[in-house]
């Protein structure tokens, strides 16, 4: 065979196209028009959303927050859990028998 014809072969071969697999950002649930100031231990519909059943504080990697965000929701959820508005541990939990 012939080097042109083993172009031809090798560039007669269908390929499959190559795709780049991106994962698109989720988008954080804090409202846009909440600011990092305006984030307290009173607002707890919202802080529920950053708590686990068993009552854990989300990491960033599951809750999608940026780093300051994030400080700011773990000390509002520690300070609403010391006032009392937030349970400590999640009691009827199977995982603390």
């Amino acid at each position: 065979m012939t080097d042109s014809k083993k172009k031809r072969l090798f560039f007669s071969i269908k390929r499959k196209p190559i795709v780049a697999v991106v994962k698109q950002k989720a988008k954080n649930n804090i409202p846009p028009h909440s600011r990092p100031g305006t984030i307290d231990y009173k607002n707890v519909v919202l802080l529920r959303k950053f708590i686990t059943p068993d009552g854990k504080i989300l990491p960033r990697r599951v809750s999608r927050l940026n780093a300051k965000q994030q400080r700011y929701i773990a000390n509002a959820i520690k300070n609403a859990r010391m006032v009392g508005l937030l349970p400590f541990i999640n009691y009827s939990s199977p995982s603390f028998l």
